[in-house]
């Protein structure tokens, strides 16, 4: 099985940066290089949304909300994928989860890292 570690959350500034990891623990069978990665977040009485997603080859997709802003990037080598979150604002406050994908479909998701963006 897989299990994803998401860390580097917490409370930040309006206008401050956070860097997001999640480490990813797979097998023989599940490696992470197979996997398109994803960066989602849910904030209270919100529904789950898109931030970012990247291929096994490094191709990307981010939210409207979030573009020019977030970056997301991964090493197939480390087993990781990182989240570079710069101007942020208060509506960027939410649980970030970090997911495991196959076209498109979740397969693993981290138990998240709170982000909390307020002066």
């Amino acid at each position: 099985q897989v299990q994803l570690v998401e860390s580097g959350g917490g409370l930040v500034q309006p206008g401050g940066s956070l860097r997001l990891s999640c480490a990813f623990y797979g097998s023989a069978a599940n490696i992470f290089s197979i996997y398109t990665m994803g960066w989602y977040r849910q904030a209270p009485g919100k529904q789950r949304e898109l931030v970012a997603t990247i291929t096994p080859r490094g191709s990307t997709n981010y939210g409207d909300s979030v573009k020019g802003r977030f970056t997301i990037s991964r090493d197939n080598i480390r087993n990781m994928v990182w989240l570079q979150m710069n101007s942020l604002k208060p509506d960027d406050t939410a649980l970030y989860n970090c997911d495991a994908e196959v076209f498109g479909t979740p397969q693993y998701w981290g138990q998240g890292t709170q982000v909390t963006v307020s002066s």
